[in-house]
């Protein structure tokens, strides 16, 4: 197709208009010298991947180490900006393929709501089983902060800026003029990108991160959330069940973690979640003005030549606004009296700063249902009075993201180990019952104690008693959310997750902390305000999940709590844990059989399930395509309610621009809508390959678990052969790498244990088990690999599992690996444990290429091959360059330059990956 082609050229001819900028400013600013290294080294690459020479490692890797400091770190700093550059065309790329195809009359393409709608359509779906999905939808993806965050704002912003100008760029019908103007800007970006430093000059604190978050909602949020509401109610309007008028309910709503999860994180606190709390609704408020100041200007309209409604004009009485020149605008001055009594409110929540001063004093919103009346009462004015069209625009965005936003902006999340819980409710019943010993407790004693404790609204904390800081610090947070109810409402903190579960007595606990503060009593259960969600992690918590519900569930206390909050339980999965535990299969494997007992136990309960999906950005942690993923889960599984991370280092990747953001967002609820609303029996999946996944699983696990927990130096190995001593020490995020001072892999966050082998192209925790599984099932299954060919072919679950683990593999690279392990001491003694990874390398790209009958990577996706191939030449070598900055820093290099291009590189590799941890 003519306008597929164009898009190609149209991509190539973007990354190299950015190389070529990029060049030139290098040139500019630090000399032609520094720009023909650059070339070099990139030549040196680029023919390296096209002849597949396999001795590109011995060309680049003396001409990288023989660089001064100086020169070396603006070398890195020109491929980790080309990496980036990549993505941005390549972002931009996406949303131009989408226009080519929508104005070339294509049919939909899977992950839009379009295609959605007609499959159900399709399906035989009833306009009232949409209905009654969409009234009771959650679709919620939550932000978080990340230990291993590695860009600064101001880079993103500068980002977004160059993503901007080659949009302006890509325009139909531009001048000669307009397009070198364009193509200026562009300049000017790319120059400002390479003059900017890359690097922060502290560690990001957690203010930094809650305000990183909220700039997200500036440049996309804000204005995509109404337009997609927008576009699916036009779409269910056009569609055969023909929708009425009728606004949707807000069943897409954002979360986020940022200032409530103390999980690990030691400077999280009750001051730290106040202010973020103060810092969503000041972002919240100053939206609210600017978007009132803007309709102000439209809406001129004269009443000496429209009529208004009686309520339009009683606004406009009562409106503090005496401007003699708006005398006749009534539009003009409600909106003016709306705006002084929504600046009331935003002084009144703590905002300092207003677009503007309102005309005169008003009193304040006591709640965002009165600010939404008044804003309706002018829809219906424009409506009633021949202005549909007006009432339709910008005036119905804001009424869409008052009823999204309220006043605190988004959920926020409290998050905390339930190891944490224990130790406070055991000190709790120690200051009043001494030698109760509860740490000591079996489970059930535990259960029976915590029982009858929630059956009396009788304090355990005392003013009269000195606690520790720990203590203090729970209580803290918690009294400081009851606060929070009482000033934003109850949606400012909707949900409190228990990390590390693995008792009933893990959500009673929270339940006695509730009490204290303030946020529950058990006399007036009713009150119950705050979601208890369990997070299971490991392998042996997601086995035993089921049985902790099914426990929980038999408790009257719990049960009532439960009824209190609508009669629904969020169980949060963790990807991340129970990779690091059980590796890629079993992890994969044991989430989608908790799924399911989960999905059986609820439905004989007769409670409703949500589950949350603790997601990471890259493979290892749950990371790949949303859409694919959510499709892929259990029949039931969804049911209408999704909620899944999204970790801080892909949230630029896909929330930097408008336009990545609306196809995001898009993707999750078209999903939603399938995975809720299509018949179930085409879902089901087989029993024969639950069967087989079931047996490669205990497989798989056995080869994980016998190489990183029962392998002697296999601890020295991974902290000797990847970046992760040095991660931990740079500043980046503003939580610690590991959960303690140990070195054990027991104790490190699965975020940054991912991000390691990342960093060194091994990438182990996206495959690693899976080759010896295949080839282990198929000695004692001689005629399976059809099997596994079937289950690839037809069942969503094993499609994605290997599509994902396909994309990870095409990134590895054993022969870069190699070097990085030669970094060791006693190279020599790490020689069996990097030999065993690469058998195991090999069989699971054997396997691969069986199930899916390719002969290389990504044969059936080329345009995902395109992508990766084209990031090596630029990936590899700031790899090669790291090695060598490693060599320097271990034997004692501890200068500025080298401490600088140490992490340059580290952003550079993330980059050119697109995941980090």
């Amino acid at each position: 197709m003519p306008g597929r082609r164009l898009t190609a050229r149209a991509l190539v001819k973007d990354v190299r208009l950015l190389r070529r900028l990029l060049c030139e400013a290098i040139e500019a600013s630090d000399g032609r010298e520094v720009r023909e290294i650059v070339e070099q080294v990139r030549t040196l690459s680029v023919t390296g991947h096209r002849k597949t020479s396999p001795r590109l490692n011995e060309k680049l890797a003396p001409f990288c180490a023989d660089m001064p400091p100086r020169t070396l770190k603006r070398v890195i700093r020109a491929f980790s900006q080309f990496s980036q550059l990549v993505n941005i065309a390549e972002d931009a790329h996406q949303a131009r393929m989408q226009r080519f195809g929508i104005a070339d009359g294509e049919p939909a393409v899977p992950g839009t709501i379009a295609r959605s709608l007609s499959v159900l359509a399709a399906a035989g779906v009833e306009a009232e089983d949409i209905r009654k999905l969409l009234s009771e939808a959650v679709v919620s993806p939550v932000f978080t902060a990340h230990p291993t965050e590695v860009r600064r704002k101001s880079v993103i912003d500068i980002e977004q800026e160059l993503a901007r100008c080659l949009s302006r760029l890509d325009q139909a019908g531009l001048t000669a003029q307009e397009a070198d103007r364009y193509r200026e800007d562009l300049e000017r970006a790319t120059t400002t990108l390479w003059q900017t430093n890359s690097l922060r000059g502290r560690r990001l604190q957690v203010v930094d991160e809650i305000l990183n978050g909220l700039s997200y909602y500036d440049s996309t949020i804000f204005r995509v959330i109404p337009e997609i509401y927008r576009a699916l109610e036009n779409q269910l309007r056009a569609s055969p069940w023909s929708f009425g008028q009728d606004a949707l309910p807000p069943f897409l709503r954002m979360g986020s973690w940022i200032g409530g999860d103390r999980d690990g994180n030691p400077y999280v606190n009750g001051a730290t979640l106040r202010e973020a709390l103060r810092l969503q609704s000041e972002r919240v408020f100053s939206f609210y003005l600017g978007e009132l100041h803007s309709l102000g200007a439209e809406l001129s309209l004269d009443d000496r030549y429209v009529k208004v409604s009686r309520d339009l004009q009683r606004l406009a009485t009562v409106s503090p606004d005496r401007s003699e020149q708006r005398r006749h605008e009534p539009y003009r001055l409600a909106i003016s009296g709306i705006y002084a009594r929504l600046a009331a409110t935003a002084r009144k929540f703590g905002s300092t700063e207003l677009v503007r001063e309102p005309v005169a004093a008003a009193p304040r919103y006591r709640r965002p249902a009165e600010f939404a009346e008044d804003l309706a009462t002018i829809s219906e004015s424009l409506m009633a009075n021949g202005a549909e069209k007006i009432a339709a625009g910008k005036l119905r965005n804001l009424q869409r993201a008052v009823d999204v936003f309220g006043f605190h902006l988004v959920s926020l999340d409290l998050r905390q180990n339930s190891e944490v819980h224990q130790r406070v409710i055991h000190e709790l019943f120690e200051s009043v019952r001494p030698g109760t010993g509860y740490e000591a407790l079996v489970e059930s004693d535990r259960i029976r104690l915590l029982t009858e404790e929630l059956r009396s609204s009788q304090l355990l904390v005392t003013p009269l008693k000195t606690y520790s800081a720990e203590t203090m610090s729970e209580l803290s947070v918690l009294r400081e959310a009851a606060e929070a109810h009482k000033h934003y409402g109850r949606a400012c903190i909707p949900n409190y997750i228990i990390s590390k579960a693995a008792s009933p007595s893990d959500l009673l606990e929270v339940m006695i902390l509730f009490r204290e503060a303030g946020l529950f009593r058990p006399d007036e259960p009713e009150a119950a305000s705050v979601n208890i969600i369990p997070l299971f992690e490991t392998i042996s918590d997601l086995r035993n999940s089921h049985d902790v519900m099914q426990t929980v569930l038999t408790i009257e206390a719990y049960r009532t709590y439960l009824a209190a909050l609508g009669g629904k339980q969020e169980i949060m999965l963790g990807y991340s844990d129970s990779n690091k535990d059980g590796g890629y299969l079993t992890s994969g494997w044991e989430l989608y059989k908790a799924e399911m007992a989960f999905i059986r136990l609820f439905e004989r309960e007769g409670i409703r399930l949500s589950l949350f999906h603790g997601r990471g950005g890259s493979v290892g942690r749950g990371g790949g395509p949303s859409y694919e993923a959510i499709t892929a889960l259990p029949p039931g599984a969804v049911a209408g309610s999704i909620r899944l991370t999204e970790q801080g280092e892909v949230i630029a990747a896909k929330y930097s621009n408008p336009a990545l953001g609306r196809r995001n967002l898009e993707l999750l609820i078209a999903a939603t809508l399938e995975a809720s609303l299509l018949p179930s029996d085409a879902q089901e999946p087989d029993p024969e390959y639950l069967g087989a996944t079931e047996e490669l699983s205990e497989i798989a696990f056995g080869a994980y678990r016998s190489l990183v927990y029962e392998t002697e130096g296999f601890e020295g190995f991974f902290w000797e052969a990847t970046i992760i001593g040095e991660i931990a020490k740079l500043n980046i995020g503003s939580r610690p790498a590991s959960r303690s001072s140990s070195r054990r892999i027991e104790d490190l966050r699965a975020i940054p244990w991912v991000f390691g082998w990342s960093q060194s192209r091994i990438m182990l925790p996206g495959w690693f088990g899976f080759g010896s599984a295949v080839g282990q099932w198929l000695a004692r299954h001689p005629d399976g690999l059809q099997t596994l060919q079937r289950m690839h072919r037809d069942w969503p679950f094993f499609q994605t599992l290997i599509a994902n683990m396909e994309m990870v593999l095409a990134k590895t690279n054993m022969a870069i690996a190699a070097r990085y392990v030669d970094l060791a001491p006693d190279a020599s003694a790490h020689e069996k444990i990097f030999a065993r990874i690469k058998d195991e390398w090999e069989a699971t790209t054997a396997a691969l290429f069986g199930i899916t009958d390719q002969a290389s990577f990504l044969e059936n996706n080329p345009a995902l091959k395109q992508s990766i191939h084209h990031r090596f030449p630029c990936l590899d070598p700031l790899n090669h360059m790291q090695i060598d900055l490693l060599r320097r820093r271990r034997a004692g290099e501890r200068d500025q330059d080298t401490e600088e291009a140490l992490h340059l590189t580290i952003n550079g590799i993330a980059a050119g990956l697109r995941n980090s941890g």
